[in-house]
């Protein structure tokens, strides 16, 4: 299932990157251009200096692999930007999905958005959308530079209590650590200056990043965070104790160790900042907070200033260790029912408990920070009692999206928008909703989307309200009169935007009836490779042999309704799980199994394989034989019958076959697992009193009571196995070895024994109600009526 090539990727093929006209040309008024310089990354972002988009659109980071043409002009996007509207844009940090292992040369390039929904959906769509912006003369405009993949590291100028710092941001191509030096480092005090060290921290990007001090720092000094390789693997920082011969620095493009400089300076003097904020009025966030020995950020309400200390109380961070913190989530006890100014408050933790006990114990512990007057140490801001969402950046498997924190003050909804929304798509842009969600303050509230990501791209949670009280999300259904969202005090709706990383996405819904081949209803690759459909044992570590069936080769794109080729169904129906895989080794040939893992795994999602559930049911089928027998009309014996699905096998009699469908039911079975029986004795609710036909069918439990209810249910439960040529039967001749045998006047056979019908595909899956199975009767009887000829 190969897709064709685009117009768009024909181009590409003609494209030199070192030779591209307009590269690195910006603010033409006309023509798009970009500009990128070498740098040092950490290989999860890059930052692209200059980009101009004379109409909107992104830019995109290939790799060198663009110069292949062909599918690797897809394959070779390693990320892309937000939207970017129309004109100059400076210094835009691109994150890359597919992270940088080692040193590459990188492409920049503006692509449009031709589609005008703000997604770029270039490899989604297979080049056939948002392609790359051109120059006059039709060449692509890109620029390149070579990145080194090492770390990044930036530290802001601070107060410290002295016993620790923090630095802002650091990006890992690989895990390590981050040690601070003091200014000794600048005279050559190489493992002297080492004052502190961080935990180990993952390849990535790490922000507020705390460093205990190992000794207290009282004078403003000079620190240098440096980021430091776990050379030897053991998460422990051996650089100073191996006199360098472990642990060494990064270093950037130049050769030079990656670090940065700040000013730190020793305080005693407490602070708190807190901008005006929306709130549902059970979560707010203190923007910083700079706490000498550490303690707690308090909110008051504005009764404080009227000199309720204790009253005007609503809820407390938890313990904050000594130094400076930011986004400082804090959740109320006394939650705010109308708009009012907040004032938080820096508190001490005076017994050293890590607990905060100022109300308790009546001001006596844990009392406020003060300032030189004596005067308590706070900032007020005006909190609008609304909602509040907030989310970060997260990898998915495009099905999901799951929002950190949502605070509601009257119930509702939180609803994912993608980015189509700044552009005006207002319904348009809902991907999905959450359920009703009661008033309050919600963590990780987890959402399905109805339109799921195909692709990397933002997506804007928004706070909805329930305005008609149905706890029933009817924005989209009403055209926005019902369930709109909540606002701010500015009458802006209450949302946040993050980066959704989408690399594969796949829609499966299951089947009923599966034969040889399962659907997957949809998947997108951004590299292209293959979807495999795993049964539930994988759910148990069956990694290999779980595996039921895979796909052939699919290009990098989105690719709907794949067959995939299974064997069995296990017992009848199962949890299915799709697995999108990449081709590893671009043999187009599916090798994970026979390579026993090393070889086309699996994408990932935050570490874990890409994987959606489905129930497959398999085919209904069955098969039934019995002979012709002789007994004292209370009991027939069926010589087997196997069952895909378990059910039961009912005896009929001949008035089956002139119309009486419920009627001709004698006696049926106790309920049968799936599989195969035999010797199956079945005693008769209405025993026969003279010679006459019996005809064995195998019926569903479709119910799954392990009851016979087809009878009571008049033919709408427990229907009969079918194949396209209609029930499942097996008919012989009964011989009653008591009483009067009179003419036998009930639709005798021949005497032949052991006919079946059995199932050849095309099952109806669950069985026939009453009115298809009046409608078989007419088949059954040309099967019997046949036979008798014969």
């Amino acid at each position: 299932m190969h897709r064709s090539i685009g117009v768009v990727l024909m181009t590409l093929l003609m494209v030199s990157v070192a030779g591209a006209a307009g590269a690195g040309v910006v603010g033409a008024s006309h023509v798009a251009s970009t500009s990128i310089s070498e740098q040092t990354s950490g290989g999860h972002t890059v930052v692209v200096d200059d980009v101009y988009l004379p109409e909107g659109g992104f830019v995109a980071i290939h790799d060198a692999s663009l110069n292949n043409g062909g599918e690797d002009v897809l394959t070779s996007v390693r990320g892309t930007s937000a939207y970017l509207e129309a004109g100059n844009h400076s210094n835009v940090t691109v994150t890359l999905d597919d992270p940088l292992t080692e040193d590459a040369t990188l492409v920049a390039m503006p692509h449009r958005d031709t589609n005008g929904d703000r997604v770029y959906s270039f490899v989604s769509s297979g080049g056939e959308v948002d392609g790359p912006s051109t120059t006059e003369g039709g060449d692509i405009v890109v620029d390149s530079a070579n990145v080194t993949v090492s770390a990044t590291v930036s530290m802001s100028n601070q107060s410290t209590g002295g016993s620790s710092v923090l630095v802002d941001r650091v990006e890992l191509s690989e895990g390590g650590f981050v040690a601070m030096h003091d200014s000794s480092l600048l005279d050559g005090a190489t493992f002297d200056s080492v004052v502190g060290v961080s935990g180990y921290l993952g390849a990535g990007v790490h922000e507020n990043v705390r460093v205990e001090l190992d000794e207290n720092q009282t004078e403003q000094d000079t620190l240098i965070p440096m980021p430091h390789k776990d050379t030897n693997d053991n998460q422990q920082y051996d650089f100073v104790t191996s006199e360098g011969e472990a642990d060494g620095p990064f270093l950037d493009n130049n050769g030079e160790i990656v670090l940065d400089t700040a000013t730190v300076t020793p305080s005693d003097q407490a602070t708190v900042s807190m901008n005006d904020t929306t709130t549902g009025g059970h979560f707010v966030s203190v923007d910083e907070a700079y706490l000498p020995d550490g303690g707690f950020v308090t909110i008051h309400d504005s009764t404080v200033l009227d000199g309720a200390v204790f009253d005007s109380i609503r809820g407390t961070s938890d313990y904050l260790a000594p130094g400076t913190h930011e986004n400082i989530h804090i959740t109320l006890d006394e939650p705010l029912n109308e708009s009012d100014t907040l004032v938080p408050m820096a508190h001490r933790d005076t017994n050293d408990n890590q607990q905060y006990d100022f109300p308790e114990s009546e001001g006596e512990e844990d009392g406020p920070y003060t300032t030189e007057g004596g005067d308590p140490v706070v900032d007020t801001a005006q909190a609008n009692v609304s909602a509040k969402v907030s989310t970060g950046d997260f990898e998915t498997n495009g099905n999901t999206v799951t929002v950190h924190h949502v605070d509601l003050s009257e119930g509702g909804f939180v609803t994912i928008h993608d980015a189509s929304l700044f552009g005006g798509a207002v319904l348009d842009s809902v991907r999905g909703t959450s359920a009703y969600l009661e008033p309050g303050f919600h963590s990780d509230v987890n959402i399905t989307l109805d339109d799921p990501l195909k692709t990397s791209q933002v997506v804007v949670p928004m706070a909805h309200k329930d305005t008609n009280d149905n706890q029933e999300y009817d924005f989209v259904t009403s055209e926005g009169s019902a369930d709109g969202p909540y606002a701010t005090e500015a009458g802006n709706p209450v949302v946040d935007t993050a980066r959704a990383s989408v690399l594969a996405q796949v829609t499966f819904d299951g089947e009923e009836g599966a034969g040889d081949s399962v659907t997957v209803d949809s998947v997108t690759l951004h590299d292209g490779g293959f979807v495999t459909l795993h049964d539930s044992t994988l759910l148990d570590g069956a990694v290999l042999e779980s595996v039921r069936g895979t796909s052939e080769y699919l290009g990098p794109g989105t690719h709907e309704n794949v067959s995939i080729d299974i064997d069995e169904v296990p017992g009848g129906e199962d949890t299915f799980v799709a697995m999108p895989h990449r081709d590893t080794n671009d043999n187009q040939e599916y090798d994970f199994v026979t390579s026993e893992g090393s070889a086309d795994g699996p994408y990932l999602v935050a570490g874990s394989a890409n994987v959606v559930p489905a129930t497959v049911t398999a085919e209904a089928t069955a098969s039934v034989s019995v002979s012709d027998q002789t007994t004292d009309g209370s009991t027939v014996t069926v010589d087997s019958a196997t069952l895909s699905r378990g059910g039961f096998v009912t005896i009929h009699d001949g008035t089956l076959l002139d119309g009486a469908v419920i009627d001709s039911v004698r006696g049926t079975s106790d309920y049968l697992e799936a599989g195969e029986h035999s010797d199956i004795e079945i005693s008769l609710d209405t025993p026969y009193e003279e010679d006459g036909t019996v005809v064995a069918m195998p019926h569903l439990d479709t119910n799954d009571n392990q009851e016979y209810d087809f009878v009571t249910s008049g033919g709408e439960a427990d229907g009969p196995y079918t194949t396209d040529d209609g029930p499942v039967i097996a008919d012989a001749s009964l011989t009653v070895e008591s009483g009067d045998m009179g003419d036998g006047d009930m639709n005798e056979t021949d005497g032949s024994s052991g006919d079946e019908m059995t199932d050849t595909g095309g099952s109806s899956g669950d069985g026939a109600g009453f009115g298809a199975v009046v409608a078989l009767v007419a088949v059954v009887a040309s099967v019997l009526a046949a036979r008798r000829l014969n």
